[in-house]
Order: C-alpha cells, then sequence, then structure tokens
C-alpha cells in the first residue's frame, strides 16, 4: 500500500506542474474584444515605447525570446490572440528582452549555461550508449560505471540550467510583465487575477521542465541499476 501511494505522489510531482500550466494557459485563452489588442500588437507596442532593440516575429518553436538575435518570437496564437493568456505571455517575452537591455546577470549565466547544456546533454546521452560496450572491451564492470556516471552528470545538467531560469522566469513575469500591464492599463482590473495565474505558469514552465529532466535521470538510474 506504502508503494502505490509513494507512485501516486511521485506520478503528482512530476505530471502534476505539467498539467497545471497547460491548463492554465488554454483556460484564458479565449477571445476576449474588449481588449486593445492582441499579443503581437501589445509586444511591438512595448518594443517601441521602451525603445528595445528588438524584433519580433511569429514561431512554431514555443514563445521565447532569443538574446543572440535580440528576437520576441510568439507562437501565431499569441501573436494575433486577443486572450489574457496572448497579452500576458506577449508581456513576459518583452520582460525577457528588458532583462537583456539592462543586462541582467542571471539572463546571461543561463545563456551561456544553456549552449554548454546542449553540448553535455549530447556527449551524455553518446557516452550513456557507449558505456554498456566500453564495459564489454575492458572487462571491467568499474570503467562502464564510470563512464555511465559521467554521462548521466551530463544529461543532468540540463536541471542545472533549469534551476537557474526560476529566478530569471519569476522577474520576467512579476518584476517586468505585470507592472507593465498595470501602468499601461492593457488589463481590465477584474482580470488581473487571471494574469497573474497565466504570468506564474509562464514562470513555471521551467519547473516542469526540471522535473521531466529529473525523471529522465531516474530512469536511466533505474536501467543502470540493472
Amino acid at each position: 500500500m506504502l508503494y502505490i501511494i509513494l507512485i501516486i505522489l511521485l506520478f503528482a510531482l512530476f505530471f502534476l506542474p505539467q498539467w497545471w500550466v497547460k491548463h492554465t494557459m488554454q483556460r484564458y485563452n479565449k477571445t476576449i474584444d474588449a481588449l486593445p489588442g492582441t499579443g503581437g500588437e501589445l509586444a511591438q507596442h512595448l518594443i517601441t515605447q521602451y525603445q528595445l532593440p528588438v524584433t519580433l516575429e511569429v514561431t512554431d518553436q514555443g514563445d521565447h525570446y532569443d538574446p543572440s538575435t535580440k528576437t520576441v518570437r510568439l507562437s501565431e496564437q499569441y501573436l494575433n490572440g486577443k486572450s489574457l493568456t496572448a497579452i500576458a505571455i506577449a508581456a513576459h517575452e518583452v520582460g525577457h528582452a528588458i532583462q537583456d537591455h539592462k543586462k541582467d546577470k542571471l539572463l546571461i549565466l543561463r545563456g551561456k549555461m544553456v549552449v554548454a547544456s546542449q553540448g553535455m546533454q549530447k556527449m551524455g546521452a553518446a557516452i550513456m550508449f557507449v558505456a554498456p560496450l566500453m564495459t564489454l572491451f575492458s572487462r571491467s564492470p568499474l570503467v562502464g560505471l564510470i563512464i555511465a556516471l559521467i554521462g548521466l552528470l551530463s544529461m543532468a545538467s540540463s536541471v542545472v540550467v533549469q534551476m537557474i531560469s526560476l529566478p530569471v522566469e519569476f522577474d520576467a513575469s512579476f518584476n517586468k510583465a505585470l507592472p507593465l500591464l498595470k501602468k499601461g492599463h492593457y488589463v481590465p482590473k477584474q482580470d488581473l487575477i487571471a494574469v497573474h495565474q497565466v504570468l506564474l505558469a509562464a514562470a513555471l514552465t521551467y519547473v516542469a521542465a526540471a522535473l521531466a529532466s529529473l525523471l529522465n535521470v531516474w530512469r536511466w538510474l533505474a536501467l543502470l541499476k540493472r
């Protein structure tokens, strides 16, 4: 019985945050004609108002701000959408652009870590697959174990990146985006609570991603034990 409860708790820990983020985004992604503009129009307005050297474009790779090209990228549904989710996500991504413009140290660190982590993850995955062969040729389980652990640590680097991302995301949501939305009266007061939830969901996206990465690492650990 205790084992079943533990499995349920682990399931909730790993999957509920992802479900809540998606549910919140979808819940408030309904067209509201009373809003002054679309997410893309708001993003462009804020970029112009705060004189940010940033461009805006549509993407099918997920909403994000790219510091390397100084580009705010929004999915089509948020770029052209007139919903609370579209407005909140647009403001959140412009919040990252403001961080970059102000040379936020954590944002810069995250950028460097992302590049390093991508390389380490590829190397880690390759090492994990090579480990059994190395063990076979060396005839030493210890060699295989060391190689596998190195690969596992490389893959776990993504978790570190996502943990660094947390304060960056919360700052973009609540120290940048929310004050901008309140100051400009872009959202009716009665909808600010909903916008707050969307901004929280945007910030917690990396928590869900970190938990997913931890689950992947745990799977590899379980495989190694076998």
